[in-house]
């Protein structure tokens, strides 16, 4: 599925910001990341990305070994396939924390499904809903 150019547009200010974030966290971000313009992005993702390509993994600066993955799900609604697909890719790499950048609300069993691995994963769950940049602008506004 080719994203539009609005949609593209959301996903660079997503990244942008989530990047931002992982950095004032203590995670290695490089300024070049952060301060990747919009042709730079699309260059580097395609005309033809996928919301799955964006996926970032960062280590802390104090600790290499301490990891975070940011997932951008395809799906609009994350439902427990997901879910244990990243936390198996999560486990298998030793990495026990994650943000997920969801287009909609999780499935009742998807939000039942952190509750029961809260004990061993952290995930923490950002909404962006479609035509709506209240979450880049809430960001950028802690963040910036």
């Amino acid at each position: 599925m080719t994203l539009t150019e609005e949609e593209i547009k959301r996903l660079f200010r997503i990244r942008k910001t989530v990047m931002q974030m992982l950095k004032d966290r203590g995670y290695f971000v490089g300024d070049f990341e952060i301060k990747m313009t919009r042709e730079q992005f699309e260059s580097k993702y395609g005309n033809n990305m996928k919301r799955e390509d964006l996926v970032i993994n960062k280590a802390k600066r104090s600790d290499s070994s301490d990891q975070i993955y940011v997932f951008f799900p395809e799906e609009a609604k994350v439902g427990v396939k997901t879910m244990k697909t990243y936390t198996n890719r999560m486990k298998s790499e030793n990495v026990f924390r994650a943000i997920l950048v969801v287009q909609q609300n999780l499935t009742p069993f998807a939000r039942t499904c952190i509750n029961e691995i809260s004990t061993k994963f952290h995930l923490e769950v950002f909404q962006v809903k479609k035509r709506s940049d209240f979450f880049v602008g809430f960001l950028l506004f802690l963040y910036a």
